[in-house]
């Protein structure tokens, strides 16, 4: 049997960020791609979620102390750290696909709440780009920790060429 592919580990590797999210099974599954793929995890609150939360701590599994963790209590607190940080703001509505840019690493890869997505103030807020995973047309959107997950391979496929 051939051993899997390792992934390496990027200087400057990528940070997920997760504002407001709501559903702890889709937090931890985002723990957990961090974990695998050594990409930094930024939450932002308000969370509908307790960071304890049993829920949460079963879908991250055993791999919580290899996440590097940063916790904001806002999304000005966020911008406010993270001053000359290039943003992608994914949301199910933009006229940029994914496939149409190039990620580079250290890029932040932001995300809003599952049952919102990411606010207006912060689509237009100036402070990212907007980005879409191409979908079918009349599809509403795609699971949120799905979503990070097709997003992050392909910022990784890219980067890793």
């Amino acid at each position: 049997m051939q051993p899997s592919p390792a992934l390496p580990s990027l200087a400057r590797p990528f940070t997920l960020v997760l504002v407001s999210p709501q559903i702890p099974p889709n937090t931890g599954n985002v723990a957990r791609l961090c974990a695998v793929t050594g990409c930094k995890l930024v939450l932002i609150e308000p969370l509908g979620f307790s960071i304890s939360d049993k829920e949460l701590k079963r879908a991250g599994l055993d791999y919580w102390d290899k996440v590097f963790l940063k916790l904001y209590p806002g999304w000005q607190a966020y911008l406010d750290d993270t001053q000359g940080a290039r943003r992608w703001l994914f949301t199910a509505r933009a006229g940029l696909g994914m496939w149409d840019v190039r990620f580079e690493p250290g890029d932040h890869l932001v995300f809003g709440a599952e049952p919102t997505g990411l606010a207006p103030e912060i689509l237009e807020g100036g402070q990212g780009t907007k980005l879409s995973i191409p979908m079918l047309e009349d599809r509403r959107s795609l699971n949120l920790s799905t979503a990070v997950g097709i997003a992050t391979f392909e910022a990784l496929r890219q980067v890793r060429g």
